[in-house]
Formats: C-alpha cells, structure tokens, sequence
C-alpha cells in the first residue's frame, strides 16, 4: 500500500511539471506548419500542373525566373519552415519544462540564473518576430486562394449563364509577363477540361486548407507569446522571492553570530 502511494505522488508530480500551456501550442504549432507545409506542397504542384496541361506554358530553358522557378523556390522555403518550426517547437518546449520546474522547485535546490531570465527574454522576442513573418505568410498565401476562387467562380458562372464568354488573363495577376498572353477562355476547350477536372477543385481546397495552417501557427504563436510573457512574470517574482530569502537568510545567521558571541563574552566574563 505504501509502495502504492509513493508510485501515485511520484505521478503527481511528474504531471505537475508538465507546461500544459505550452504542449497546447506546441501541439497547435506542429498541427498548423504541417497543414501548412503538406497542403502548400500539393497545390504547388497541382498549379504547376494546371499551367502546363490547361494554360499551355512550359519552363524557360536556362537561369530565367519565371513562374516555375518561383514555385520550385515556394517548395523549397517549405522545406526550411517544416524543419525549422520543428526544432522551434522542441526548443519552446524544453523552455517551458525548464520555467515550471524554476516555479515548481523555488524553494529547493534549483536557482534562477540570470542566463534563465536573459533566453526567456530571448525567446519572447524571437516568438513576436515569428509571429510577424506567419502573419506575412498567411497574407501571401491568401492570394492564391484569391485566385483560384475567381477561376473557380468563372467555371460555376460558365454552367449558370449559357453563351457567356468569359475570360481568365494570367498578366492580371503577374504571372506572365506584359507581353506575354497566356489567358483562357469560357469558349475554349481546354477551360472545359479544367473545370470538370477534379486537379482544379483539389488545388483550390488544398490552398485554403494551407491558408488555414497558416492561421492555426499565428495563433500558436500568440499562444505562445501569452505563457512566454507569463513565465517570465512568474520568473521575475521568483527572483525576487529568492532575493529577498537570502537576503533574511543571511541577516538570521548574522543575529545568530551576533547573539553566539555574545553568549561567549558573558559566559567568559563570568568565569
């Protein structure tokens, strides 16, 4: 039974020490950068497959930038976010385990350096910094899904109005060149094609599905930014709290000393 009960506080404990509030966004984290960084993936190939089979364009040969080297440099910027935000999340993690046991064990053995409060400061800045760039990334990858939903639009207003001649121009969103026409039309048949194709339905949900990942990261940044702020608050009063029991500390063993001595000259006085 007793062995039952040490077992059952030791649990307790272990659970105790657990950051809740930084597994959650740290959870939330993992979840919104691999939404991000699958669905991304697909629908860039996806697009790449709807230039070339529906638009009718192909890769320039040579060094030129055109739009396939740009999704191909997109592809592998999403390399780099999914492994970096993996390391990232581990790193939050680890801080908040090392911050609650700072809490946790204040009146123990361990104490709070100033190194400890200088990288949680560190990371409250670099948190806020993250948080800027995903909400330039949720920006940027709401213009895709801005664009697919108008094509998406055309096609569903091509089978609503019969004879409607309606025309998608891909200079109108960069694309191509000025002087480059690369535009489909309600008429042609390869705009047929794509709207009863399924690649195109798929693309445009796996953008939105990236724009919502995109999302879920900023808003575990946020997450991550309030139990940054309130660890280094809780950080700060243990530092103070510990400031001040050494101080009391040492002003006791000075009364102690005091008071010994003290003892000492009467005791020898009287002898």
């Amino acid at each position: 039974m007793t062995d039952l009960e040490g077992c059952f506080e030791c649990c307790i404990k272990c659970l105790g020490g657990i950051p809740y509030a930084s597994l959650i966004a740290t959870i939330l984290l993992y979840a919104g950068v691999a939404l991000f960084c699958g669905c991304g993936h697909e629908a860039l190939s996806g697009t790449v497959n709807i230039l070339q089979t529906y638009f009718e364009m192909a890769r320039t040969a040579g060094d030129t930038l055109d739009v396939f080297t740009m999704i191909d440099i997109f592809k592998y910027v999403i390399y780099g976010i999914a492994a970096a935000f993996f390391v990232y999340g581990i790193l939050l993690m680890v801080e908040g385990f090392f911050t609650t046991g700072a809490i946790k064990d204040l009146y123990g053995d361990f104490k709070i350096t100033t190194c400890g409060r200088c990288v949680s400061a560190w990371f409250i800045m670099l948190t806020y910094l993250f948080m800027l760039a995903w909400l330039g990334v949720t920006a940027f990858t709401s213009l895709p899904v801005y664009m697919y939903f108008n094509l998406w639009t055309i096609c569903r207003n091509t089978t609503l109005v019969e004879g409607a001649n309606l025309c998608l121009d891909l200079r109108q969103f960069g694309i191509v060149t000025i002087g480059e026409e690369k535009k489909i039309c309600t008429v042609s048949e390869n705009f047929l094609r794509m709207c009863e194709s399924t690649e195109l339905n798929m693309t445009f949900h796996l953008f939105i599905v990236a724009l919502a990942g995109a999302g879920a990261a900023v808003i575990a940044m946020v997450h991550y930014l309030m139990v940054l702020s309130a660890n280094w608050a809780y950080v700060k009063d243990a530092c103070r709290m510990q400031k001040y029991e050494d101080i009391k500390s040492k002003e006791e063993q000075e009364l102690h000393d005091i008071h010994s001595t003290r003892s000492k000259e009467r005791l020898n006085a009287y002898t």
